[in-house]
């Protein structure tokens, strides 16, 4: 039980850092011109903060005309989870409708607070807590966002824009022991934020990602695999 109670202290830690960060969005929603319902709906339906910030901030620089843009930097942003979906799909186990109701969680932190657990079990806690938590803080958040956007200026003045980010520094840290991902952290930050000024929102991350894929494809920097690991795999 001790070990299920850090998952959730774990789990709500980063629910509570990101459902702060709602406010940030249902205030700059609002000032860019949705109503607080519109801004609701896209968190109820969406539910992915990236694709939300950037839905908003390419609609806030060209309006109507700029809506196709809009949904297409949310969609192209919103691809990675398509990656956590593969790799949460093991993890929530179950039926059709278990695993259609988790893709609905399936966001970045529900996901690496899943994989930061070592046991399949806790795993499922983490990642059902964190996903399910995280969703209904935000859709409120959004809410209290959008009616008191105004009151509240500019969120990043209180701080909002960084929790989601802070966030997630806590639950990296603990796993940079290895050089490996160090050198995997360090890289793809490095060519995140070079790309991010010359590239459409969403790619410079499914770059960088490229990064993690590439470097354990050959395992640089890792512990040496075994001769003749991973031969006879798969086969029947």
């Amino acid at each position: 039980m001790t070990a299920e109670r850090e998952v959730w202290r774990e789990a709500l830690g980063v629910v509570l850092a990101t459902s702060a960060y709602g406010i940030s969005f249902g205030a700059l929603a609002v000032a860019a011109g949705l109503d607080v319902w519109q801004t609701c709906v896209l968190s109820l339906l969406m539910f992915t903060g990236g694709s939300q910030f950037a839905f908003v901030g390419v609609f806030t620089a060209g309006g109507l005309a700029a809506l196709p843009s809009a949904i297409a930097s949310a969609a192209l942003l919103g691809v990675r989870n398509v990656a956590y979906g593969m790799r949460m799909s093991p993890v929530v186990g179950g039926g059709p409708v278990r695993r259609a109701l988790a893709a609905h969680f399936t966001i970045d932190e529900s996901t690496a607070v899943a994989i930061a657990q070592d046991d399949p079990r806790l795993r499922r806690v983490g990642f059902w807590v964190t996903g399910v938590g995280i969703f209904l803080g935000w859709n409120l958040t959004t809410l209290v966002g959008a009616l008191v956007g105004d009151v509240l200026g500019d969120p990043k003045a209180w701080g909002l824009d960084a929790a989601a980010a802070a966030a997630f520094l806590a639950l990296l840290w603990p796993r940079l022991r290895q050089r490996q991902a160090v050198a995997v952290g360090i890289a793809a930050a490095v060519i995140a934020a070079a790309l991010t000024p010359f590239l459409l929102p969403g790619l410079p991350v499914l770059v960088a990602a490229l990064v993690a894929i590439v470097v354990g494809w050959f395992n640089w920097l890792g512990t040496p695999r075994p001769a003749g690991a991973g031969e006879g795999e798969g086969t029947a």
